[in-house]
């Protein structure tokens, strides 16, 4: 839940007062500020502001500045409400701040369907969204589109309710969707469904209360030490260049810890040595976050045979496709809980998601290297040191990442006993 305070911060005896944001998102707290156009001075803020008065003048003024301190603060509030927390900052909250002085001049023909919301939903925040937010925002309109024509009549956003939420949720059970897919799916319905009330749509009064339960955690799958072992010795003429080149890439992220789309864009320019250390500097793609990540000797070994040079990038298609051979000739192919993206039925190029006991190898994926980082090292590194070489702004979210329980910690602090 989000909170507004109002501070004076000027040295000057009369200024504006500054507004100040506050709220918590995955366990961590954020702060943000901006100045409104509310003057005051100084003596009055300090003095005046919270003390009753007998003084007419003084109350009447009292209640003025409280009555303006409360719209600005409704606003802004219901703003917040209005999209998801990890999209504000401070750009963000000044442009509320700017909306409540000067509001945006909305179109007579803002669309009140929900398929058509969307596409508005993605043009008005186009400046705010990330290319992997937009990228689910699309997979789940097509969701929509399908199931809106299955039910042949139109989805108007005041009907989004508790009837909708079944409707939709048995249509995707019927074609196959798996839980979490669901699950997630509609809680961008529900945020595209409150941004259209924060411009004045009417919406259902069920909407706050809808809510899908978020399934059990999935097994995750990692590379252990001895696999790992195992992908390393593989010689090299029983694989082409192009495998050869994604084993590398493999390892490499095994030991950064990084996703995909930052470790394929490693060159030796990014690396610098400090204190005889060699560290790669980037800016992670999806967080923006500056990162310094210490170069592990796995890692040092594939530079010295490539001349200091990186492996070449490939796609993530490919890269994906390799590292399932790469394992599948390392023989990485203890059975193994996972799901797997198959076909419906023969020849019907529908695939979902289907939960089984595999040969590990097939349930490979690019992010494998990043998780089996975080669980290899998780005991060995201090976990404080951990998240920050992946990123996780938290431990809770860290060790929730590698699927540690209340019990696994608890066995842990045995140690020090």
């Amino acid at each position: 839940m989000a909170t507004i305070n109002f501070l004076y911060r000027s040295t000057k005896e009369k200024a504006k007062l500054n507004l100040r944001l506050l709220f918590r998102y995955n366990d961590k707290d954020f702060v943000f500020g901006g100045k409104t156009k509310i003057e005051v001075s100084k003596y009055y803020w300090s003095k005046q502001h919270k003390k009753k008065s007998k003084d007419i003048e003084i109350t009447n003024y009292q209640t003025e500045i409280n009555n303006e301190l409360n719209k600005i603060e409704n606003h802004i509030l219901k703003a917040f409400n209005s999209v998801n927390p990890e999209s504000i900052n401070k750009e963000w909250l000044n442009t509320q701040i700017d909306y409540y002085y000067n509001p945006p001049q909305q179109k007579k023909d803002l669309p009140t369907d929900l398929i058509n919301y969307f596409d508005y939903y993605i043009n008005y925040r186009k400046n705010e969204i990330t290319e992997s937010s937009l990228k689910k925002i699309r997979v789940v309109k097509q969701l929509l589109i399908r199931f809106e024509a299955s039910r042949k009549e139109t989805i108007f956003i005041k009907d989004v309710n508790d009837k909708f939420k079944n409707e939709f949720v048995n249509y995707c059970k019927a074609e196959l969707y798996a839980s979490g897919t669901i699950q997630r799916a509609f809680v961008w319905v529900k945020t595209v469904c409150k941004h259209a009330r924060f411009l004045g749509i009417e919406t259902h009064n069920q909407l706050d209360g809808l809510t899908i339960k978020k399934p059990k955690k999935t097994d995750r799958i990692y590379l252990t030490f001895e696999d790992l072992s195992k992908i390393e010795n593989i010689s090299k003429n029983q694989l082409t260049d192009s495998l050869n080149n994604a084993k590398d890439w493999l390892i490499i992220s095994c030991y950064t810890g990084q996703r995909i789309s930052d470790f394929m864009r490693f060159t030796k320019e990014l690396i610098r040595t400090e204190d005889s250390k060699q560290l790669i500097e980037f800016k992670q793609k999806k967080t923006g976050k500056n990162m310094t990540v210490p170069l592990h000797p796995k890692v040092l070994e594939i530079l010295n045979k490539r001349n200091g040079n990186f492996p070449y990038r490939i796609s993530d298609q490919k890269y994906n496709d390799y590292i399932k051979e790469v394992c599948k000739i390392a023989e990485v192919n203890q059975p193994t809980k996972g799901s797997l993206m198959l076909e419906t039925e023969k020849d019907s190029k529908i695939f979902r998601k289907q939960s089984g006991t595999y040969k590990k190898y097939k349930l490979i994926t690019s992010h494998v290297g990043r998780r089996s980082f975080a669980t290899n090292f998780y005991g060995t590194i201090p976990t404080s040191l951990l998240k920050e070489i992946t990123g996780h702004t938290t431990e809770a979210m860290f060790l929730n990442y590698i699927g540690k329980s209340n019990k696994d910690l608890a066995l842990e602090i045995t140690k020090y006993f």
